[in-house]
C-alpha cells in the first residue's frame, strides 16, 4: 500500500452515509436562494431516498447554466459532486466558487480536497495550490492544514507532517469530530517512522452532546476507506450501516457514553431511520435516569436533530 492510502483524507462522511442529508439539502437550495457567502441548510424533516439525488443535481445544474453567477449553488453542486464520488466534476464546480469568492479560504480548501481525489496523484502541485491558498487567507483552516502535513509525509518529511498535525490538534474545537482521525494519523505515522510523540499530543476534549449531535460521527479508520470512492451505491450504504451498527454495539455495552447516544441518533436519522434514530433516544434517557444534566443535554441534543 503506497503512503497516500495510509494518509487518507480525514473528511470520510461524504459517501453513502451522507446520501439522505445530501437530498434534503439538494431540495432547499432548489427552492430559496441565499445570499453570497450562505450555505442552505437541511431541515430535520423526513428526507427522501437516494434515488432522488440524481434529478436534484441535474435541476440544479440546469439552475446554474442559467444563473453562472450563484455562488452557493456552485458550492452545493461541488459538495453534491463529492458526496457521489464524481471528484472531477466536483473540482470544477469548486474551482467556479473560488473564482467566484476568491478570499474564501473554504472554498480553496475544498477545491483542494477534491482535487487530491481527482487526480489520484496524492496531493499534487495543483491540490498544494489551493490549500496554500486557503492557508494564505485563513491560518486556522483545519483542512488546508491537514492536507499540507499529508503532502510533508509523502514527501518524506515525517516530523514535519507530525509537528503540522499536533498544531492543527492544538488548535481544534472541543469535541471535532476530525480530531481523533489526526490521533490515529499521527500514531500511524510516529510508529512507522520511529518518531517519539509522547507527551506531545493533545488529550481530546469533549463538546457538548448538542454539539456533538449535528457533528459527523465517528468514521472508519483511513484504511478501511482507501477505496471507499469506488465502492458501488449498495456497498457504500452497506459500510455506513455497519458502522452505525458497530456504534450501536458498542453503546450497548458501554451505555454510559452521552456522545455515543448524540451521534446514534444523528447517524439513525442520515440513515432515513427516525424510529431507530427515537429508540436511540429513549435507550440514553434510560441510561442516564436520574442525572439531571445528562438528561437536559440530551434533550438538546434531539431537538437539535428535530426528534
Amino acid at each position: 500500500m503506497d503512503k497516500i492510502q495510509s494518509t487518507r483524507p480525514i473528511r470520510i462522511g461524504r459517501y453513502a452515509l451522507v446520501t439522505a442529508a445530501l437530498v434534503a439539502i439538494l431540495a432547499v437550495a432548489l427552492r430559496y436562494r441565499h445570499p453570497a457567502g450562505e450555505s442552505p441548510a437541511p431541515e430535520p424533516a423526513a428526507m427522501p431516498g437516494e434515488h432522488a439525488v440524481a434529478p436534484m443535481i441535474a435541476a440544479l445544474e440546469a439552475k446554474l447554466k442559467a444563473n453562472p453567477g450563484d455562488l452557493p449553488g456552485w458550492r452545493m453542486l461541488g459538495q453534491s459532486y463529492f458526496a457521489q464520488g464524481r471528484f472531477a466534476e466536483a473540482s470544477k464546480a469548486m474551482a467556479r466558487a473560488t473564482a467566484l469568492a476568491p478570499q474564501s479560504a473554504d472554498d480553496w480548501s475544498a477545491l483542494g480536497e477534491a482535487l487530491v481525489y481527482a487526480h489520484r496523484n496524492g496531493v499534487d502541485a495543483d491540490a498544494v495550490h489551493a490549500f496554500e491558498r486557503a492557508v494564505a487567507i485563513d491560518p486556522k483552516d483545519a483542512r488546508a492544514r491537514y492536507f499540507l502535513g499529508v503532502r510533508k509525509d509523502l514527501a518524506g518529511d515525517h516530523k514535519g507532517a507530525i509537528d503540522d498535525w499536533i498544531a492543527l490538534l492544538r488548535d481544534a474545537p472541543p469535541g471535532a469530530a476530525w480530531a481523533q482521525s489526526v490521533r490515529t494519523l499521527i500514531d500511524q505515522v510516529a510508529t512507522r517512522e520511529k518518531i517519539d510523540v509522547s507527551g506531545r499530543v493533545p488529550a481530546p476534549v469533549a463538546a457538548p452532546a448538542q454539539d456533538v449531535a449535528t457533528d459527523a460521527i465517528p468514521g472508519p479508520s483511513p484504511m478501511q476507506m482507501t477505496d471507499a470512492a469506488r465502492l458501488s451505491p449498495s456497498e457504500q450504504d452497506k459500510m455506513a450501516r455497519a458502522m452505525v451498527d458497530r456504534l450501536a454495539a458498542r453503546l450497548a455495552q458501554n451505555p454510559h457514553d452521552l456522545d455515543g447516544w448524540a451521534r446514534l441518533m444523528r447517524a439513525r436519522l442520515v440513515l432515513d431511520d427516525r424510529a431507530g434514530a427515537g429508540q436511540a433516544y429513549a435507550s440514553a434517557r434510560q441510561a442516564f435516569a436520574g442525572d439531571a444534566g445528562a438528561l437536559a443535554q440530551l434533550k438538546d441534543a434531539a431537538a437539535a436533530l428535530g426528534l
